[in-house]
C-alpha cells in the first residue's frame, strides 16, 4: 500500500465489464490484477465453457486464493529454512 493515503480511483476492464476500482494501490497494480483476473478466468472458462459468470467468478476466487495459501506455506517454509541455517 502506498504511504499516503490517498484514495487511487481507477476503472479496469475484465470479461469486458467495466469496473470502477477504489483502493490505496497505485493505478499501474490495480490494472495488473485485473488484467491477471480476467486472465484467469478467461482460462477457466475456456477449459469450462458452460460455466455462468458467478461459477466462474467463484471458481477463479477459490483458485486465486489457493495460489495464495500455496505461496504462503512456501514463504514460511523458506523462513524456516533460513532460521534454521543463521540458528
Amino acid at each position: 500500500m502506498t504511504q499516503n493515503h490517498d484514495k487511487t480511483r481507477v476503472t479496469v476492464e475484465i470479461r469486458n465489464r467495466s469496473y470502477k476500482i477504489v483502493g490505496e494501490e497505485d493505478a499501474s497494480h490495480v490494472r495488473l490484477v485485473a488484467s491477471l483476473v480476467d486472465q484467469k478466468m478467461r482460462e477457466i472458462q475456456e477449459m469450462n465453457p458452460q460455466l455462468d459468470t458467478t461459477s466462474l467468478a467463484v471458481l477463479t476466487a477459490i483458485n486465486a486464493m489457493n495460489d495464495y495459501l500455496k505461496l504462503k506455506e512456501d514463504y514460511a517454509t523458506m523462513l524456516g529454512s533460513i532460521k534454521r541455517e543463521r540458528g
